[in-house]
């Protein structure tokens, strides 16, 4: 088991604003996805240019758009090649257009 770095007590509050400040981004995203007020296709482009966008990963992504589940996910990326574990950051050309494709 790997021993965690010792970070100062300033080190250790930045550490913990930046995760809190990704969480808020991502959930802002997927809630915006959610109602509507988010395209698929907007949020691709938004990925673009924001690196925690960009880190998001795609299964939670499409779980997040109205009327897509776990399970039409999973599937629609098994069918396209796409593993589970992969974020926007990783995704080639073709599957990014077989995404929009399939749930733009």
């Amino acid at each position: 088991m790997a021993i965690p770095p010792i970070l100062s007590d300033e080190a250790r509050q930045a550490a913990l604003a930046k995760a809190a400040e990704a969480r808020r981004v991502r959930a802002d995203a997927k809630q915006r996805l959610k109602e509507g007020q988010l395209s698929f296709a907007e949020l691709l482009d938004a990925a673009e240019t924001d690196d925690i966008l960009n880190n998001t990963k795609i299964l939670t992504i499409l779980e997040s758009l109205p009327g897509v589940g776990k399970v039409k996910a999973r599937r629609t990326m098994e069918a396209i090649g796409i593993a589970e574990s992969r974020r926007i950051r990783g995704l080639g050309d073709n599957q990014r257009r077989r995404l929009l494709a399939a749930f733009g």
